[in-house]
């Protein structure tokens, strides 16, 4: 049977987006959205997943409303959204403190997406 996943953080347009990418790489139905979304995934996440085979520039930024048809899931992640992220109907909910790689280089930024497919692996191998 196959798991769900909802990966959250303030405008999905990177982290959530990036996490979203690698569980679908692993066959998972992922889902991402934003508490406040920017209507835009960053280039930088586009380029990022690009280098690993991944078209990130066919998703969309969008809002927690619009993910809660899909709901529940066996998983909801946030992802430094706090109190700005509502509460979505899950199995299991965690939070993974992951730092905003918007504004940062892209050696930074693609610290942060290989913390983030690390991070995703290991749910998966707990889901």
């Amino acid at each position: 049977m196959s798991k769900k996943v909802l990966f959250v953080c303030i405008e999905n347009s990177n982290r959530s987006q990036m996490a979203q990418a690698f569980a679908l790489m692993q066959g998972i139905e992922a889902y991402s959205a934003g508490s406040k979304p920017s209507g835009i995934v960053n280039p930088k996440a586009i380029r990022a997943m690009a280098e690993l085979g991944y078209d990130l520039s066919v998703h969309d930024s969008k809002s927690l409303d619009e993910v809660t048809k899909d709901a529940p899931f066996d998983a909801v992640v946030t992802m430094g959204c706090g109190d700005a992220c509502p509460w979505m109907p899950a199995k299991k909910h965690i939070d993974w403190q992951i730092p905003d790689p918007r504004h940062m280089e892209p050696v930074e930024f693609n610290q942060v997406r290989d913390l983030i497919r690390g991070m995703v692996q290991e749910l998966l191998d707990e889901l």
